[in-house]
């Protein structure tokens, strides 16, 4: 199995990286929020990788770290997610926003990830319910309040991704006493740097 990547990138494509590894180039699915860093071409990566093997086909999907590498193990045992599906949520909800959604019992910010459906974001949740807990959320820093909850989902209905949103509130970093609407306010000045 290959655990995990490290080269050169020389293509960015929708959704993949050509990584040069040995002097062969290896397509790898990575998350949209890898995309969106400061990956670029000629730049050396290092990449987490998972080595899904199908009848008719081989894939290699890579993350910037275990956490997401985990997370996308995690969703892959899910009833009805497959690779593309795990890789669309990893991409659009980051691993505190998706602890947030199961241990808040709030599968409706899973069913905004596109091609998650609620029915399918139930499922999701109730098998996730019990393979993370409170205390992973709370050891991560990532704790979410009822006021960043509605902050997440009225940036999100505004047509922000869940991953915009979650950086949004993670980087405006203001007291939970500022209510919601002044928040609002500054999460959207921030979005629209």
């Amino acid at each position: 199995m290959i655990a995990s990547v490290r080269g050169v990138v020389l293509a960015i494509e929708t959704g993949y990286l050509v990584i040069e590894i040995g002097g062969m180039g290896v397509r790898v699915a990575v998350p949209e929020s890898i995309l969106d860093e400061t990956v670029a071409i000629g730049v050396e990566l290092q990449l987490w990788t998972q080595l899904i093997i199908r009848q008719d086909y081989l894939a290699l999907y890579g993350f910037v770290d275990n956490e997401q590498l985990n997370t996308f193990d995690l969703l892959l045992g899910a009833p009805g997610v497959g690779p593309k599906l795990a890789m669309a949520i990893v991409s659009y909800m980051s691993v505190e926003g998706l602890r947030h959604a199961i241990t808040s019992d709030q599968p409706e910010l899973l069913s905004r990830v596109p091609g998650v459906g609620i029915k399918t974001a139930r499922k999701i949740s109730f098998y996730l319910k019990d393979k993370i807990d409170d205390k992973q959320l709370s050891d991560e820093g990532g704790t979410f309040n009822t006021v960043d909850a509605e902050l997440l989902e009225a940036l999100t209905t505004l047509g922000y991704s869940v991953v915009e949103a979650q950086n949004a509130i993670r980087d405006i970093d203001v007291d939970s006493s500022v209510d919601l609407e002044d928040r609002i306010v500054l999460a959207l000045r921030y979005l629209s740097k």
